[in-house]
Order: C-alpha cells, then structure tokens, then sequence
C-alpha cells in the first residue's frame, strides 16, 4: 500500500469512526446539561481514534457487522478520553492543553473535569451495553459477553487503572528506592497496563465481535501488547526529542516532574533499539494472522512511527 493510499483511507476510515463515536454521544440538556457539555467537549477536542479504529479494522477483517461493533467503538474512545481528562488534572499531570486546546479542566474546572471523566467512562459502559440490542442471535449475544469483559478488564485496576495506579505511586516515590532493574520491570507493568492493554482492547473486541478464531484473538492480544509498549516508549522518546507544535502538548514534562521514563533509565539509543525489537516481535505476530488486512499492518506501524 502506497503512502497516498493509506493517507486516503485513514482519513474515510477515520471519518466514519468519528461519525459512529459522535452519534451516541449524549444530548446536551436536562440538569445534568453542564457536565454533558464537558463530557462532550473533551471527546470533541479530536485525537486520532486510534483504539476505536482498530475495533472497526478487526471487525472488517473476520467479516464481523458494524452494528455489532458499533457501541464498542464509541465506548472505547470514551473510556480512553475519560482517562485524558482525569490524567490531566492538577493532582496527576497537571496539563493545560490536550491535542492543542486547553484541557477539560482548564475549560469547565477540576471540579466538573472529574466528573466529566466519571460520566464518560459510566456512559461508556452504557453505550457498550446497548450492542445488546443489535445482537441477532445467541452466539452473538455471547460475543458481546465476550467483548464486555475485555473492555472491562482493561479498563480496569487490572488494567489502564492498575497502570495508572502503579505510575501515581512511582511520581510519589512509593516505589521506594528501587533499583535500577526494578523500576525497569516497574515501568513495563506501568506501560503494558496503562497503554497496552486499551491497544489490545481495540484489536480483539472486533475480532471476538466477529468470531475470529481463537488463536488470532490471542495473536492481536499478542501485537497490543508490543505495539502498545513501543507506542509508550516512543512517546517517552518524543517527550524529549518532539516539537510541542507538533504534539500538541508540552514536550520535557517527564524529566520535569522526575518520572520514570525508558529514556532516563537507558538513554535514547537503547530505547529506540527496543522499540525496533518490539515492533520486529509484533509484525511477526501479524504475518501469523489468518486473515490480511493491508491498512491494519500500516495503521500499526504508523503507530510506532508517529512524531505526534
């Protein structure tokens, strides 16, 4: 697939990911009209609907219906921009622009922001639930039980929360001096959970909507996991050597707030060599894939090669 082809797709691809997610966001009315509004605003602040998009591609790929995986789509980037919203706020990040425009909380305050982000991730669940109506038979009932679960888990203290919990605790040095070796494997745990696991929800949600067969569902369990560290790592690469233009956030804010970044425990080079074995690892698991799908194989390594 050429550069050009793959430019035009991901921008159809993206469009029609961003017109499922923005159909079941909520109505802004009622007295609970304020909080909808933020809630509506941060989904609405863009990004490139990564996650959802693998949902989409997943689904295509095992000849999966987009009713079915529709809510699944919309509930993902939910979930991952509630996370943004809660990970911006002073008592975590501390950031004042997101994807080039002022954080949620900077907008609507700390106050409405938390609850922005509690109701994105309970509508979440909400809109997710709903794929139980699209459901047309027993079997696809129970691949909605199935990508439940996933969604679920991921998000989860066994998850992106169990990541974001074990990041927290490393900012407050809770770690405890360890050592070198041990804030390694600590910093593994923290981007495989916070970052890998949305990735992995996004690549099998759509296969198990689909009926995939089981040794590819755990073949792109496989690929989130890799993909999702070299995507972590590269952004730990990117907050030194990025434009904050570019990003659309300020660069040099790791080394600022003393956290743990692969950059800091082994240094640029060694950083992007792993990176290489990661993606090296993960396209590998990809050629095993029962099935092809040329702009899935792009979308991932655009992923690994981003600048932003």
């Amino acid at each position: 697939m050429t550069k050009e082809e793959f430019a035009r797709q991901l921008a159809e691809k993206t469009a029609a990911v961003e017109e499922t997610i923005k159909a079941y966001l909520p109505a802004q009315e009622g007295e609970a009209s304020r909080v909808i509004e933020a809630m509506n605003y941060s989904v609405d602040a863009g990004g490139k609907r990564l996650r959802p998009l693998f949902i989409a591609e997943t689904c295509a790929m095992y000849g999966g219906r987009k009713e079915l995986a529709a809510p699944f789509i919309a509930a993902l980037e939910m979930i991952h921009t509630y996370s943004l919203v809660h990970d911006d706020l002073p008592a975590m990040d501390n950031d004042d622009y997101r994807r080039g425009k002022p954080t949620t909380h900077r907008v609507y305050g700390e106050g409405m922001a938390v609850l922005a982000g509690d109701g994105l991730l309970n509508y979440a669940y909400e809109t997710a639930l709903s794929a139980f109506d699209a459901a047309q038979n027993e079997e696809e009932m129970t691949r909605v039980v199935r990508a439940l679960k996933i969604l679920a888990r991921n998000a989860g203290i066994y998850g992106m929360v169990g990541g974001q919990c074990a990041d927290l605790m490393a900012e407050d040095g809770a770690a405890g001096g360890a050592k070198p070796e041990d804030e390694g494997a600590l910093l593994n745990y923290i981007h495989l959970h916070k970052t890998a696991c949305m990735i992995e929800s996004g690549l099998q949600i759509g296969a198990v909507l689909s009926g995939a067969p089981e040794e590819d569902i755990a073949h792109l369990g496989e690929i989130g996991r890799d993909i999702g560290l070299a995507f972590q790592i590269r952004d730990d690469i990117l907050d030194v050597t990025g434009d904050s233009a570019v990003l659309g956030k300020q660069t040099g804010s790791d080394e600022k707030d003393g956290k743990i970044t692969y950059v800091r425990l082994y240094g640029l080079a060694a950083s992007r060599e792993r990176v290489e074995e990661l993606t090296e690892h993960a396209f590998s698991a990809v050629k095993s894939l029962g099935r092809e799908n040329a702009f899935l194989t792009e979308l991932l390594r655009a992923l690994i090669d981003r600048n932003s």
